[in-house]
């Protein structure tokens, strides 16, 4: 009996327990409910990462088709190029008869360099100058377009180029950057005598007769002489509607075959200096040089001479030769620190029987901060017959990039 009755209590007390553990319609129709509700937002979740990830795709496969047609194809960048170099000059100059002291700060020159590059053969070059810092009416200062060209290699070891180039004569004509030289200013013969910078506008022809051999060939506008005038460096017209009814011609041979050595001699004629006005006044420059290297020790020397017609004697007697060399031996102590000597010679009218020759002394050091940055100081002696010489120290500070 007490058996039966705790069986069947037991039996109740499980019922109740189910019958209390079990939801009833309603909440199992709010359960689901809830249970749906999840599933949409995580399908919504599901939607929205697959988009993302289908976006994140679309953008790196534009990305990487970006990047290969970029290299594929050569930026801008790498076929302009821009460069140039400046110098600022301290020039302290007494006169040996008293006269036209020389004491100033002067920013000389400032160029900047533009190359292109448009196809494997075919290239253009420029510098664009202002000497003395400002330029205008009243100022001291110009703008020069000094290179302007196109240049083609139209085959094996032959270039050909076309429009405002730098004349193929001397040692600093064509490279003249301040980090290159000696001395705070230009040597007095390549100035005076050749005379750099000078360019021309016309068309040239470069090539290599064999190895360390190399030519140079142009057909350019020529030097004016105006009224008056009779000196090489006046006849500059730097190609600013330049007079052209007598053209020139100008040929280079240069020999580099040895390392450290450079052996060159050019030959320019022109047939009328006048340029049709006035008496025809002929003129033909001959000019060679040597610049040897061997380790630390530099060694340069030039010769350059005018052959004018007589009939420039009327403007200036003597004028019909005018001649000028230089020796040049420097030394580098270490790799930013250099020194050097100069002698130079000029004489614009030599074809008179005057000693009208000016002869001048450099002596001065070079000290690099970088390869392309340059300090300068020198002594400068200048003497002549006339007693109108000079002497005082030079100093300079140049760059190039």
């Amino acid at each position: 009996m007490k058996k039966q009755l705790l069986a069947t209590l037991i039996g109740l007390s499980f019922a109740a327990t189910t019958q209390a553990a079990t939801p009833s319609v309603e909440e199992m129709w709010e359960i689901i409910q809830k249970q749906q509700a999840e599933i949409s937002t995580l399908k919504n979740q599901l939607n929205k990462n697959d988009s993302r990830i289908t976006e994140t795709e679309i953008i790196a496969e534009a990305t990487i088709s970006a990047v290969e047609e970029i290299s594929m194809t050569p930026a801008a960048s790498n076929k302009t190029h821009i460069g140039g170099y400046g110098e600022l000059h301290y020039n302290n100059l007494e006169k040996d008869d008293g006269s036209g002291d020389k004491d100033e700060v002067d920013f000389h020159r400032f160029v900047l360099f533009t190359s292109h590059q448009f196809s494997d053969s075919i290239r253009f070059f420029s510098e664009l100058e202002v000497e003395h810092s400002i330029a205008g009416d009243g100022q001291v200062g110009e703008v020069e377009l000094e290179q302007a060209y196109i240049e083609w290699d139209m085959a094996n070891n032959k270039t050909a180029k076309a429009g405002l180039f730098l004349m193929p004569v001397g040692i600093l004509n064509e490279t003249h950057e301040p980090d290159t030289f000696y001395g705070t200013e230009r040597n007095a013969v390549e100035k005076n005598i050749i005379p750099a910078t000078w360019w021309e506008a016309g068309a040239a022809l470069s090539g290599e007769l064999s190895p360390g051999l190399s030519y140079d060939v142009a057909a350019h506008s020529g030097l004016f002489l105006a009224d008056g005038e009779y000196k090489p460096r006046d006849g500059r017209q730097k190609v600013g509607k330049a007079k052209a009814d007598d053209m020139a011609f100008t040929g280079r041979l240069k020999y580099t075959a040895i390392p450290g050595l450079e052996l060159a001699a050019s030959l320019q004629m022109q047939t009328d200096m006048r340029q049709g006005e006035g008496e025809k006044i002929d003129g033909t420059l001959f000019e060679t040089h040597i610049a040897w290297q061997r380790d630390d020790f530099q060694l340069r020397a030039l010769y350059a001479t005018w052959d004018f017609d007589d009939a420039i004697n009327s403007i200036k007697a003597g004028a019909d030769e005018q001649t000028g060399f230089y020796i040049e031996p420097s030394y580098k102590i270490t790799d930013k620190f250099g020194v050097f000597a100069r002698f130079s010679e000029y004489d614009n009218t030599a074809g008179s029987v005057a000693d009208s020759a000016i002869e001048q002394i450099d002596l001065g050091v070079n000290y690099w901060l970088h390869p392309n940055v340059v300090f300068k100081i020198d002594y400068q002696n200048q003497d002549n017959s006339a007693g109108t010489g000079s002497d005082g120290i030079n100093i300079g500070v140049g760059f190039s990039y």
